[in-house]
């Protein structure tokens, strides 16, 4: 899972670059493993703040991925 997410970090900087495709796999790697939701550097996100990383959240979900947040205001 951290190959993927290291992608979709990549694709985020590179304007969403492929980001469907990533979530996809990050969704089926999820359900595999078992895992309910992924956590994100919020220090590594282009847009850092709240309604960057809220619009984030909810375009991941319609895609049916949870996201959490690490490093938020640190």
């Amino acid at each position: 899972m951290d190959e993927i997410m290291e992608q979709i970090y990549a694709s985020l900087h590179n304007n969403n670059e492929g980001i469907d495709g990533l979530i996809a796999k990050l969704k089926t790697e999820l359900a595999a493993t078992g895992v309910k939701e992924a956590t994100v550097d919020a220090k590594r996100l282009p847009v850092q703040n709240r309604p960057g990383r809220k619009m984030m959240q909810s375009y991941f979900k319609k895609r049916g991925v949870e996201l959490a947040f690490s490093n938020v205001g640190s």
